[in-house]
Order: structure tokens, then sequence, then C-alpha cells
């Protein structure tokens, strides 16, 4: 079963940048999507043999999160069911027979890290979710989750040490969650490959392929044995991420 989780960066941009020819090359059973920016009726994007769940932001052009299933759902959520976190669009959760698959927008820490401890809030209000769903039923977690967990997930470790997404506290949260019954499928797969999923539009950055890993499949352990392939389709434009994947055997 394959799964694609990408940060378009706005769908209505990258729709005039090949997103619809992506989709089809990719050929996922479930895709998902990151910052829409979008609000309800804005585009009507639909795909055949696919059905659509969004939730969008309370503010126009800004986050937002969809996935399209070619596989009908028992259920759908938006949101993690608190209200102080619950009206930016960061989260649809779909449960399917075997596993939940969640959607997610991680809030950025900005700069000079004015949201941080915001960001705080969320990831340990977000690691009780996933845990609550986790003993229901194995979790498959994607999307720009905004930290490159160690020095190996980005261009320039040293010089970003302070900075939103490569600081010592959100990476910890990173580290906390991945001890609480998730792996990273990427990093388990190949502990040493350097490959990245996100580029500043500054710099010439993805040119010279200055980027950072920060767009994540996270499973629950007990999938492990399910683990079939994790890609990082670098190849594919339209945002300034580029999507990920994952293959499990279902």
């Amino acid at each position: 079963m394959k799964f694609i989780s990408w940060n378009v960066n706005g769908l209505r941009a990258c729709a005039g940048k090949g997103f619809a020819d992506a989709f089809a090359a990719l050929d996922a059973d479930f895709f998902c999507l990151q910052e829409t920016k979008m609000q309800e009726g804005q585009l009507d994007m639909q795909f055949p043999g696919y059905q659509s769940y969004w939730n969008y932001a309370d503010k126009k052009g800004y986050s937002g999160t969809a996935i399209y299933t070619r596989h009908t759902p028992l259920n759908v959520t938006r949101g993690i069911g608190i209200d102080e976190h619950d009206h930016e669009g960061r989260v649809v959760t779909m449960e399917m027979q075997e596993f939940f698959l969640v959607c997610c927008y991680t809030p950025n820490s900005q700069d000079g890290l004015r949201r941080l401890d915001y960001r705080m809030k969320w990831e340990d209000d977000f690691r009780d979710y996933l845990k609550r769903l986790d003993a229901v039923k194995p979790v498959v977690l994607c999307g720009d989750l905004n930290v490159a967990h160690e020095e190996i997930d980005l261009k320039n470790p040293k010089t970003n040490r302070k900075n939103a997404g490569f600081t010592d506290e959100e990476r910890q949260q990173m580290t906390t969650l991945l001890s609480s019954g998730f792996i990273d499928t990427f990093r388990t797969l190949y502990p040493e490959q350097v490959t990245y999923s996100w580029w500043s539009y500054r710099f010439q950055a993805r040119q010279k392929n200055a980027g950072w890993r920060i767009d994540y499949f996270i499973i629950s352990e007990r999938l492990r044995s399910r683990l079939h392939d994790a890609k990082i389709h670098t190849d594919i434009l339209g945002s300034d991420h580029c999507p990920v994947e994952l293959d499990l055997d279902l």
C-alpha cells in the first residue's frame, strides 16, 4: 500500500506547477497534503477513483491539510479535539480497518522562536493524541513536522542550532515521540543517507541542495515488520518541499 505526503505550499499555486501530473505519476493509495492554504470552494480538484477530506484553517490563505484516498475510511476526524489547537486546519485523521492515518502540519516556531512555547504545548498534546490512537490500532503519521531531528537531516546544523526547526527543544520532542512506540521510517531504513525534503526559496538553496529533512512518515513500532520502503522524491518540483513516500505491506 502506497502513501504519499507533500507540503504543497499553496495548492492553488502548486496546481499551476504540475500538481496533477505529479499526483498521477505517484499513483498512491493515500495522498496527504499540508499547507493547502485554501478555504472550502476555492479550488475543485478531484481525481477519478479518489475521495478527499479537508481541514481548512479559520484564517484565509493559511495552513490547511487534506487527504485523497482510494479506500473508503471507517471514520474521518479533523483536529485533535483541543480547541486551542483546532482552528488552524493542521490535522486530518482517517480511521481504516487496520490502522489510523494522520496527516499533520506541525506549527512552525517562527523567526525569533516567538511561537516556541506554543509549539511545545502542541507537541505534548499531539503526542498524547497519537498515543490514544495507538492504543486502539496502529498509527501511520505523515506530514511536515517542522523539525530536522538529527544533524544528518539538514545541510548546516552548526549555524542553525538555535533556529526554528532545529532547536534542542524541538529535536527533543521528536526523540520523545520516537521513544513512545513509533519509528521514523526513512531513517530506520536508511540510517546514513543524506536526503532533504525542503529547501528555502532564497539563496538558490535547492540548486545547491542546502536543504532540511522535515517531512516524515512515522509509524507505530508494531508496523515495523510491514515496512517495505520509504522514499523522498527530490526530483518533483512545484513547491519548496518535495513529496515523501511510504510503502507498507498491508
